[in-house]
C-alpha cells in the first residue's frame, strides 16, 4: 500500500466509524459531535485525517459544519445507507480477493499438473528409446475381420505392427503361425512403433 493510500484508508476508517455510530443512534440528528481533536484522539489518527473524515461525510450529506460552531449530525438514514453501501462494497472485495485467491490457487494446481504430465511423457519416450521391443498389449474389440487369419489380416502390411503373441482364453499363444484366428475378446501382444500402436488401436476395434 502506497503512503496516499494509506492516508485515505486512515480518513475513510475514521468516516466509517462517525457514520456507524450515528446509524446506531450514538449520536442524534440535530446533535453536535465531537472535535476534530477528539476524533482524532478517539481514532488515533491526525487533526488533518479527522478534518478530512468530516469533508467526506458532509459531501454526503450526512454531517454539516456549521461556521464557527462545528459539525453536526444532519440524516441518520444518509449514515445507514453509507453503512449499507460501504458493507456491499467490502463484501465484494472480499469476494473478489477470494476468488483471485483461489484462480491462484488452481493455476498453482495446473502447472504442477502440467509439469507432471510433461515428466511423464519423457519418462516414457526415454522408456522406449532404452526399451524399444517392450511389447504393446490390445484386447480386439467388435472386429469386423472377427474369424479370419493372421495371414489373411495382413496386419503388418496395414499397421505396420508386428505380432509376436495371442492370447486366447488364458492361454498365450507365443509366435502365432500366419493361420491362427484373431477373435473378438482375444488379447495381441505386438511390438512397433507409437504410430503402429495407433493404427492397431483402430485396425482390431473396426
Amino acid at each position: 500500500m502506497t503512503e496516499n493510500e494509506l492516508i485515505n484508508s486512515r480518513y475513510q476508517k475514521v468516516a466509517i466509524g462517525i457514520a456507524q455510530r450515528i446509524a446506531d443512534g450514538k449520536f442524534s440528528v440535530g446533535e453536535k459531535i465531537k472535535s476534530r481533536s477528539t476524533i482524532a484522539s478517539t481514532f488515533n489518527v491526525s487533526p488533518e485525517t479527522a478534518r478530512k473524515a468530516i469533508n467526506v461525510l458532509v459531501d454526503l450529506d450526512i454531517l454539516e459544519v456549521r461556521q464557527g460552531s462545528g459539525a453536526f449530525v444532519i440524516s441518520k438514514e444518509n449514515a445507514i445507507a453509507y453503512m449499507k453501501q460501504f458493507n456491499i462494497s467490502n463484501s465484494l472485495k472480499s469476494l473478489g480477493h477470494d476468488i483471485q485467491n483461489n484462480l491462484k490457487k488452481q493455476k498453482k494446481e495446473m502447472d504442477r499438473l502440467s509439469n507432471l504430465v510433461q515428466n511423464l511423457l519423457e519418462q516414457s519416450s526415454l522408456l522406449k528409446k532404452e526399451f524399444p521391443f517392450e511389447p504393446y498389449e490390445l484386447t480386439v474389440g467388435d472386429f469386423s475381420n472377427h474369424g479370419k487369419s493372421l495371414q489373411e489380416l495382413n496386419i503388418w502390411q496395414h499397421t505396420g505392427a508386428t505380432v509376436i503373441a495371442i492370447k486366447k482364453q488364458g492361454q498365450l499363444i507365443l509366435s502365432p503361425d500366419p493361420y491362427t484366428l484373431l477373435n473378438k475378446d482375444d488379447s495381441v501382444f505386438f511390438v512397433g512403433d507409437e504410430m503402429s500402436f495407433l493404427r492397431m488401436q483402430h485396425f482390431i476395434n473396426t
